[in-house]
């Protein structure tokens, strides 16, 4: 078991403070690093009633939502923990990411302005002169933000409200893996394709560029993720 000090910042003393709470502590623990060690991460009311600047109640029921969305869980006598999925569950939602995020670079074909894919291409010339494996913290950042970029250039709200529920798990695990068997190296080179794809509004090319892309995340999870176990 571990503590995690959490980056959230005091919210306004005004209405709906249980909202306020919520957002505050899913925008926390959305940036967190859940699977970069082997305890849990548990949630100190006290603590984040400090840093957040108002009473527990509101945290308590701020937690009562997120544990409804699947991000924490409540043990009795023991607190509250950042959900942490088994191999099998994070196998499973790498297979959903990967149908969401396909979809999401078709749509992204039919609907993003030329101007919206530059910042794919901009993404990707950030490392263009650099090795990402020399940088591999930063390059971890960028690559999850591709991926969210994506998301967000399908145009649809729903998808990226459903990929939200996902993406903290998807991102502990991807920040893991990134720095693993030149995984990096060949992410740069996945991704200049998926963005040639898009720049040319080939939607079959790029749906497909994309989910190949996440699967080989998931195959290589399913040979080397012990650290899920």
């Amino acid at each position: 078991m571990t503590y995690q000090d959490i980056n959230v910042k005091p919210i306004e003393t005004e209405s709906s403070f249980r909202m306020k709470a919520y957002k505050a502590l899913k925008a926390a623990i959305m940036e967190m690093d859940i699977y970069s060690h082997e305890e849990e991460i548990r949630l100190e009311e006290r603590q984040l009633s400090e840093k957040l600047g108002v009473s527990r109640t509101p945290i308590r029921e701020a937690m009562t939502l997120l544990e409804q969305e699947g991000f924490v869980r409540s043990v009795p006598r023991r607190g509250i923990f950042v959900v942490r999925k088994t191999k099998r569950e994070v196998l499973e939602m790498i297979t959903v990411w990967a149908a969401l995020e396909s979809m999401a670079a078709r749509l992204a074909c039919q609907r993003a302005t030329d101007a919206d894919i530059k910042l794919l291409r901009e993404n990707i010339r950030a490392f263009a002169d650099r090795d990402p494996e020399a940088f591999v913290s930063e390059y971890s950042e960028a690559n999850l933000a591709f991926h969210r970029l994506i998301i967000r250039l399908s145009g649809s709200e729903l998808l990226v409200e459903t990929t939200d529920n996902l993406f903290p798990h998807m991102r502990g695990v991807r920040k893991v893996t990134i720095g693993q068997d030149h995984r990096a190296q060949r992410s740069i080179i996945d991704h200049t394709k998926i963005v040639e794809a898009i720049e040319k509004r080939d939607a079959d090319l790029a749906e497909r560029l994309v989910r190949e892309h996440t699967l080989g995340l998931a195959k290589h999870v399913e040979a080397h993720g012990d650290f899920l176990d």
